[in-house]
């Protein structure tokens, strides 16, 4: 049963993990007893492989999903960019996907390399390579399309988001994985649009632990450009580390401190969004794992999720 299938018949469950750039952050995630073979434990129906600008981290990518793939204790995807690739580079690298057992992928734009001085490639956005994957490999994969409930900060407006993943739809995808989203007013209204705009497809909603301040605001401003509503500042501000969170060397004489504070509010903070995205409806929870266990691991029992299997 693939992974559209599973969300037909129940709310799925799964995990995001990204390949690590050193051999020892491989061996942590990859190796026996580390971080996946921890998350099997958890019975999630799949986990996802994120993918560099432009291909750039493919190899060790391709090493993460081989592990899931061998393992055979849940589905594994990978997350696909077209941007800076040819027609002939994206079938070659999706036949080598093929033949490594991986079925599944989730279909993306893809941003260019920081000083990258090739061309765009022969596909610019990701409808078009959802419609390629269709028209080259028929229904040899199950394609996931990313979803912005607050629109893509490249779209001009949310109308056109909406009306771009309806596109999607219609060029073949089988369901949407949600961008970071926060606001749960605006995703209720999202949601409601979507459904309004004759867009069916199974909603899989991502959600990034609250665990780090620095992270935490990174992810938001630099690259998703997401609303942190009232009740996430008023935990960043009353555990702020001085002179901010990104300094590596902080003066506050408390940093420990607040460090495990921000975590225990973030963590429950986060079990209360799963709470309220459940409350929607929605087809399925994919916690980012960050390649750690203990903490996705208390949020997805506190949440309930695992009496979802």
């Amino acid at each position: 049963m693939n992974v559209a299938e599973i969300m037909e018949n129940r709310s799925a469950f799964s995990f995001e993990v990204f390949p690590p750039k050193t051999d020892v952050g491989m061996e942590k995630l990859c190796g026996e007893g580390g971080v996946l073979d921890q998350l099997y434990t958890l019975n999630p129906d799949y986990i996802s492989c994120t993918y560099g600008a432009g291909g750039t981290n493919v190899g060790k990518n391709l090493e993460v999903l081989d592990k899931i793939v061998k393992d055979g204790k849940c589905v594994g995807v990978t997350h696909f960019t077209c941007i800076g690739n040819t027609k002939e580079g994206i079938k070659e690298q999706l036949n080598t996907y093929l033949e490594h057992g991986i079925n599944h992928m989730l279909a993306l734009r893809g941003d260019l390399p920081f000083g990258w001085t090739g061309t765009g490639g022969d596909l610019h956005y990701a409808t078009e390579l959802v419609k390629f994957v269709r028209q080259e490999f028929g229904d040899k994969f199950t394609i996931a399309v990313a979803g912005s409930p607050e629109g893509h900060i490249a779209c001009r407006s949310l109308e056109a988001d909406i009306a771009f993943l309806k596109q999607k739809q219609d060029n073949g995808a089988d369901y949407i994985m949600t961008q970071l989203c926060w606001d749960m007013d605006q995703f209720r209204y999202w949601l409601d649009a979507i459904r309004a705009a004759g867009i069916w497809l199974p909603v899989d909603v991502g959600i990034m632990p609250i665990l780090d301040q620095a992270a935490t605001i990174n992810m938001a401003l630099s690259r998703n450009g997401c609303v942190m509503p009232r009740e996430l500042c008023e935990i960043i501000s009353k555990n702020w580390i001085f002179p901010n969170p990104f300094e590596k060397e902080p003066f506050d004489a408390n940093v420990e401190g607040k460090k495990a504070s921000f975590k225990e509010a973030g963590i429950e903070y986060t079990i209360r969004q799963i709470d309220e995205y459940r409350a929607c409806g929605i087809n399925g929870i994919h916690l980012y794992a960050l390649n750690k266990y203990d903490d996705v691991a208390r949020i997805a029992k506190e949440a309930g999720l695992l009496d979802l299997i």
